[in-house]
Parts: structure tokens; C-alpha cells; sequence
């Protein structure tokens, strides 16, 4: 039995994927059971966990690559081997979670970093590539506990730079190169900046719910509203109203 053909949301981390994945969680994609920090769905990854344990990560292992998608990365233009039966063990993973019919998603930001065997696996597949201005990814990087490749002075230097930031610079370029490589490559995407929901800008989001033929659900706003809230006040004390264009 197969899935439709799914939604795979990636980009840089640190870009605002999780916030645009719980929208398209709430708009009625299925996601299978998801990762939450702390059982908080308000500060959910919303990644499948066993698509991203049981298949990703030890894909990226096997390869001599970083797990986290951080350094080493793949080569650019050198996209590794097609692992076996990849469709197939996808579908399984979701079938055992719930699935019965209709729209699901995947979302991580290694993705991109395997983005051919996503695409041979699912050539039908719609992809939103979330995107955020590159200064601010790299100083949310250098300020998350979590993104320590380049805190190492060894990888700074085998990348061909002198500090931290400079590495994830370095970082942020590798994935951009991959965005491109998968638009040129012919993929039906679309990309999202989500740092415009900071000024009330949901637009985006709109066209995004009826470009992947979901259903609007006012929670959503709500979800990003609270997430928002402090990114708000830091800009001036934006209200978080909602659009009605």
C-alpha cells in the first residue's frame, strides 16, 4: 500500500522549520510521532523520530558524515550512494504510526544535505524550503548549545577559517549551494521565509496551505502568535494580529 506523495520541509536549522511544519501539522498533514522537547508540543522539532533515527541518521553514519548535519557534510555535487528500499521503509515507519490516507509530511534540515534520495524515492514529493537571512542564522548557531561543529577549531581550520562564526558562514553557503542544486534539479517547491510572521506578514503561510491543497486552521496563528511573542517585543511590541489578506 502506498502514501501519497509527501511534503518534505527543509532548510539551514535554526531557520524556523519547526514553527512552518507545526502550521502544516495543524493544516492536516500527518507527521507520525514527533519529537517534542520536554512533551511541550509548543517547543516541538516535529521531526518523525524513527525516520530520522532509524533511517537518516544512520544513512548519514554509513556515509562518514555528520549525523547532525553539521561537519562533515556531504560533498557538494556528490550525493553518495541510493540506499535500498528507502520508499518502502518510510512507508512502513508511517503505516505503524497511524497513517491511513492523505497529505503527510517529513521535515528535517538533512534533507537537503540527501535531498536525491528523498527525490528519487518520491519524485511527486512538494517541498518547502524554509529559508532566514544568513547573519541571523549564524548568530542563532554560535547562541544554541546544540550547533557545536564549528566551536572546533579543527573543523574551523579544515573549512578554511579562523572562528566560529566564520565557520558557520562557511556552513550556511554549503546548504544554499544544496537549494539550488535541488531547484535546478527540478523539484516542485516553494520557498518560505518565516521571519515575515514577525511583523504579522502571513501571507506566505496562506499560499502555502492552498499551494499543498490543505485546510487553513486559525490554531496555527495561534501556535506561531506564542512562538513569536518574544521576537515581537525585541522589534518594538508588535501585537500579532492577524492578517486578512
Amino acid at each position: 500500500m502506498n502514501t501519497r506523495s509527501p511534503i518534505l520541509i527543509t532548510g539551514c536549522s535554526r531557520s524556523g522549520m519547526s514553527m512552518v511544519a507545526a502550521a502544516i501539522n495543524l493544516f492536516g498533514a500527518f507527521g507520525g510521532k514527533m519529537s517534542y522537547d520536554n512533551q511541550s508540543i509548543r517547543r516541538g522539532m516535529f521531526e518523525n523520530v524513527r525516520i530520522r533515527e532509524d533511517l537518516v541518521k544512520p544513512y548519514l553514519s554509513n556515509c562518514g558524515l555528520d549525523v547532525m548535519g553539521q561537519y562533515p557534510l556531504t560533498i557538494h555535487k556528490n550525493y553518495l550512494y541510493f540506499p535500498d528500499n528507502w520508499k518502502e521503509k518510510v512507508e512502513n515507519i508511517l503505516f505503524s504510526e497511524g497513517y491511513k490516507k492523505g497529505a503527510w509530511m517529513y521535515k528535517d534540515s538533512r534533507t537537503a544535505l540527501i535531498w536525491p534520495v528523498w527525490s528519487m524515492s518520491f519524485p511527486d514529493a512538494k517541498w518547502v524550503i524554509v529559508r532566514r537571512r544568513t547573519g541571523d542564522v549564524v548568530d542563532s548557531c554560535v547562541k544554541t548549545g546544540f550547533m557545536k561543529a564549528f566551536k572546533n577549531e579543527s573543523n574551523q581550520h579544515i573549512v578554511g577559517v579562523n572562528n566560529e562564526r566564520d565557520g558557520w558562514l562557511w556552513w550556511v553557503h554549503e546548504y544554499e549551494k544544496r537549494f539550488t542544486d535541488m531547484i535546478l534539479g527540478g523539484i516542485d517547491h516553494k520557498i518560505i521565509w518565516p521571519e515575515r510572521m514577525v511583523d504579522g506578514d502571513y501571507n506566505q503561510l496562506y499560499e502555502l496551505c492552498d499551494w499543498l491543497n490543505l485546510t487553513w486552521n486559525d490554531k496555527s496563528l495561534d501556535f506561531i502568535n506564542t512562538l513569536l511573542w518574544n521576537s515581537r517585543i525585541k522589534k518594538g511590541g508588535q501585537n500579532g494580529s492577524k492578517s486578512n489578506s
